[in-house]
């Protein structure tokens, strides 16, 4: 099982949509998806349609350092001519269910704060029902997003290509990885971070300060990689958010071909493998296919 947390210490720059197209575009990979909403505005918990709500969610897996099934809601996506996620995979989901502040309080009183997702997350009874862990976050910095960046494997931040969200990126990003760097005398290490360029804009501007956060990276030393894919501003990402479905179905040539892009580079063993309904639609030849690890499941 692979953990990804999607985090930024900025709001408002698409981690929800990202998180949500992410996890369903796996799903239909045939990747068993457990998505996690760890933001007290539970934008990811009513992305989709929940086809069987379970009666609790993000606050009792928080509170009793575990996930049972009591805790995880299914998702069942269904689109135009019978559309329908490949059978092989799954889309679950732990809902969002804590009054904005109370959890922030909880956390506060616990010593053990900072694992008690990771602790949850990283169960045999995970670790066998599903392939990858997908948790969005909230923008503020807080113990809720230091417990959600430190249950993952690597970190996936997406930063829009303008001057205020560059720099703020940039400066927030460094105070993070800073923050939670002394979680290595616990024995857990920070998770790599993979940056992607979010809604890119056709413009000179554009282009100009994406090249500067590429640059900018390289002096972080080395704590930070930049992704080749690179999500364009496309009105296709509101138009499926509005539909409530992924927007590899609404408009597989372009956004779904970004949409595998990204996921061909954030999971290697994936590289070439293409949605049901986007056949014929992606050139798999930019991206040579790895191997699996021995027992067939993904790092």
């Amino acid at each position: 099982m692979i953990g990804i947390t999607v985090v930024s210490t900025k709001g408002g720059v698409g981690k929800t949509t990202l998180s949500a197209n992410l996890g369903a575009l796996l799903a239909d990979l045939g990747v068993r998806v457990l998505l996690i909403d760890a933001d007290v505005q539970p934008s990811l918990t009513r992305y989709y349609k929940i086809a069987k709500r379970a009666e609790f969610g993000l606050s009792e897996i928080i509170k009793r350092g575990a996930i049972t099934p009591d805790c995880i809601s299914h998702i069942e996506l269904h689109g135009p001519d019978g559309l329908a996620l490949n059978p092989d995979g799954c889309l679950d989901i732990i809902v969002a269910n804590a009054p904005e502040g109370t959890l922030q309080d909880w956390l506060a009183q616990r010593i053990d704060r900072a694992i008690r997702i990771r602790k949850a997350v990283r169960s045999p009874y995970i670790d066998e029902a599903y392939d990858v862990v997908l948790i969005d976050t909230q923008g503020a910095v807080g113990h809720l997003q230091d417990a959600a960046v430190l249950a993952a494997d690597v970190l996936l931040s997406p930063v829009s290509p303008d001057i205020l969200t560059a720099r703020e990126f940039t400066s927030g990003t460094l105070e993070l990885l800073n923050r939670l760097e002394p979680s290595a005398d616990m024995g857990i290490t920070v998770p790599p971070m993979k940056a992607v360029i979010y809604r890119m804009e056709r413009t000179k501007d554009s282009r100009d300060i994406a090249k500067s956060i590429r640059s900018e990276y390289v002096n972080l030393r080395a704590r930070v990689d930049v992704l080749d894919a690179t999500v364009p501003h496309a009105v296709a990402y509101k138009q499926a958010a509005t539909a409530q479905l992924p927007v590899h179905w609404s408009d597989p040539t372009r956004a779904g071909a970004t949409m595998h892009q990204l996921v061909w580079e954030l999971i290697p063993s994936l590289a070439g493998s293409v949605a049901p309904n986007c056949h014929g639609l992606i050139d798999v030849t930019q991206f040579a296919n790895e191997p699996e690890d021995a027992d067939g499941r993904l790092p």
